[in-house]
């Protein structure tokens, strides 16, 4: 019997930096730019743009795992997956999702919760064209989120593939493609001493963002 793991000491006071509702101008998408170009120059961070996807499941349990923001415009935040997946079949039945950027080393957060679309086919097979050509074969590959006995059945089938394709273009999958998650929550987080963090929650409302401060 594993004895109880006491956590309660794990403590640390954040004070690198502060937040301010005048801080974001009535431009959430801008200020999140600033964030993420910061967080992507930093040093001791290698993937800024590695963000928690949450879904609602087939299962109607929630699910949370790391994807990878490939590009945000204006209108929102955007992904590439397979659709087949369980993340893209949890979309397909939910498609309100939540997305979380957390950079330590900055002792900052963003959340984000919107409505996930799908992107295009031309858009997302542009983007599947850029890829290096063992990621455009892994997509092909891997019957994402499916039960496989050995991993040995991947490896067979992408050194066959490999061959196949050697000389030859590999065609995006039709059940593969991106995301773009359209926000109707934006909220900033910024690690401030004895707890007070700062928070600031920025409500889309058709036309304008309702920007408010949050208790933390």
């Amino acid at each position: 019997m594993i004895e109880k793991e006491d956590l309660g000491n794990f403590r640390k006071s954040y004070k690198k930096g502060e937040l301010d509702i005048l801080d974001i101008e009535n431009d959430p998408i801008g200020f999140f730019k600033k964030w993420f170009n910061t967080a992507q120059d930093h040093p001791e961070i290698d993937e800024a743009n590695a963000m928690t996807l949450s879904t609602l499941g087939l299962d109607d349990f929630p699910k949370a795992r790391i994807v990878l923001l490939k590009a945000f415009t204006q209108q929102g935040f955007i992904f590439y997956t397979n659709y087949q997946s369980e993340k893209g079949l949890s979309i397909e039945h939910h498609s309100k999702v939540g997305i979380s950027f957390f950079w330590p080393q900055l002792e900052r957060q963003i959340i984000i919760k919107g409505d996930a679309k799908k992107l295009s086919k031309s858009i997302s097979e542009d983007y599947f064209k850029s890829r290096p050509k063992g990621s455009q074969l892994g997509a092909i590959v891997s019957d994402q989120s499916k039960v496989i006995t050995d991993r040995s059945i991947m490896e067979a089938k992408l050194d066959a593939l490999s061959i196949e394709y050697k000389n030859k273009d590999i065609q995006c999958p039709d059940y593969w493609g991106g995301y773009i998650v359209l926000p109707k929550s934006i909220e900033f987080w910024q690690g401030r001493p004895n707890r007070l963090h700062d928070r600031i929650r920025c409500k889309f409302q058709g036309e304008f963002w309702n920007i408010e401060r949050l208790a933390p």
